[in-house]
């Protein structure tokens, strides 16, 4: 049995989606002059490789929205509707190419905004053109803490926006649930990746934000395509490890899981969201049950809308499991954020909205942070259980996850209240995989 956590992320939790929204959309933002009735959106990730579960679910969730936006004649902006255009580049999840494609998108006069990337280091390496040009960037469904503090002190009208769960959030949420399951002793394992060392990082300091109760008796890394771990392995499991505390994606996810099982070695596994990835699912097997994660949606049809798009997601891709089901979700949010919060900075002109492709005042930068700030008070989890088959039906056992934003079209699960009918609230909570 796979179980998991819904997080506070911002794709996906109702109160989170409708804050940022009422931010985007009070604050100025505006789009540019365009021959046709068109808005050009670019679509970035990994569509290739290992993280590619993350970064084609994204991209097809989000084009799923658009293609329902378009249906119904665009966005409206003032008095007329503007259809998306989608470009889409594949950035295989290489630091050196999202650079380069951060570049290209810069320098395209007429871009309206980007949503997209997974990748820490690709994040790292290309969003800094982005914001030398003012180009607004939607990072969902992923990116490390480092993609945002990266511009701390730096950036004074920031563009990029980080539509994702907060790892901060993640990595405490990991912490805590490990404490409640009385474990004293762990190990760290992460890929040497930006995205792995930041969540090293955001562990060790939450164990100790949460008075070192957790001994970590081993602290490993390995590297993306590595298949045997188990050297790593064996040094946390003589050093005592009662659970193993891990940040990483699918493929080397699924080779510790396997490793684990090889040697006897029945500590569960704890880590963030990825642990959901179809390509950690598939290549572990059983041996990936028991894993803990959070999660901001699971494939299950709980509410009218979250069912409308998953029925949606399976007829036009063909597909009976989304690959990634948090990163499909985020990425349909993000495109109904984006064009809600789309309006002229001038009409006044024949030429139809005038103005930069957005602009971000100061206060929707304090605002997105109280967001934030809220969502990091929101984020006390209770575990709950719910046994899961292998094509993501549920059984019923404890709190399920409820919630998604009707005002944009959101599908997240950022909500939660018990069977019996309790209030809706905002707090993520442990979560079962769609396993």
């Amino acid at each position: 049995m796979l179980r998991s956590a819904p997080s506070a992320s911002g794709g996906s939790s109702e109160v989170l989606m409708v804050r940022l929204l009422a931010s985007l959309s009070m604050f100025g933002l505006a789009l540019p002059a365009f021959a046709a009735d068109t808005v050009k959106l670019a679509i970035t990730g990994p569509f290739s490789g290992g993280s590619a579960p993350m970064g084609a679910s994204m991209r097809d969730g989000a084009k799923l929205a658009i293609t329902e936006i378009n249906a119904a004649g665009g966005i409206q902006v003032g008095s007329a509707k503007m259809k998306i255009d989608v470009i889409e580049r594949d950035d295989e999840a290489k630091n050196e190419r999202g650079a380069l494609i951060a570049q290209e998108l810069a320098a395209m006069p007429d871009l309206s905004g980007v949503i997209g990337s997974v990748n820490t280091g690709v994040v790292m390496a290309g969003d800094r053109h982005l914001q030398e040009k003012g180009s607004t960037k939607i990072i969902t469904p992923a990116a490390g803490s480092a993609s945002m503090t990266q511009w701390v002190g730096k950036a004074q009208d920031l563009s990029i926006f980080r539509f994702a769960a907060h790892d901060g959030i993640q990595s405490a949420m990991v912490v805590e649930e490990a404490i409640k399951q009385k474990f004293t002793k762990v190990a760290i394992l992460h890929d040497a990746t930006n995205y792995g060392v930041s969540g090293r990082d955001d562990l060790q300091r939450e164990i100790k934000k949460q008075g070192d109760k957790l001994q970590v008796v081993a602290t490993e890394k390995f590297n993306i395509g590595d298949k045997d771990m188990t050297a790593q392995l064996l040094r946390a499991k003589s050093g005592g490890a009662q659970a193993i505390l891990i940040w990483a994606i699918g493929p080397e996810l699924a080779a510790v899981a396997n490793g684990m099982a090889k040697m006897g070695l029945t500590a569960p596994l704890i880590g963030g969201w990825t642990l959901s990835m179809s390509n950690f699912i598939d290549n572990a097997g059983k041996n990936g049950n028991g894993a803990l994660m959070p999660q901001t949606f699971i494939e299950d049809p709980i509410t009218p809308k979250a069912k409308a798009f998953i029925e949606a997601y399976h007829k036009t891709y063909s597909v009976k499991r989304i690959p990634s089901a948090v990163s499909a979700a985020q990425g349909y949010d993000a495109v109904y954020i984006f064009a809600a919060a789309v309006k002229p900075q001038d009409q006044g002109r024949a030429g139809g909205p005038q103005g930069s492709c957005f602009r971000r005042d100061r206060r929707l930068e304090a605002a997105v942070r109280q967001v934030g700030s809220q969502e990091r008070r929101d984020a006390r989890s209770v575990p709950s259980r719910e046994r899961r088959d292998g094509h993501g039906a549920g059984r019923k056992g404890g709190l399920r996850a409820r919630g998604g934003s009707e005002a944009t079209g959101g599908v997240g699960e950022g909500s939660v209240k018990h069977q019996e009918g309790g209030p809706w609230r905002s707090s993520p909570r442990w979560r079962p995989a769609a396993r």
